[in-house]
C-alpha cells in the first residue's frame, strides 16, 4: 500500500511557508508592532 502523505517542498513552502504568512494579517501587525521575530 502507498503512504498517503507525499512531502513537496515547494507545494509547502507556498503554503505555510514565510512568503506566504506575509500576506495575511497576523505578520503584518507583527512588523507594525516592531517584532524582532515575525515568524518561525
Amino acid at each position: 500500500m502507498k503512504r498517503t502523505f507525499q512531502p513537496n517542498k515547494r507545494k509547502r513552502s507556498k503554503k505555510m511557508g514565510f512568503l506566504a504568512r506575509i500576506k495575511t494579517k497576523i505578520v503584518k501587525n507583527r512588523r507594525r508592532k516592531g517584532r524582532k521575530v515575525l515568524s518561525h
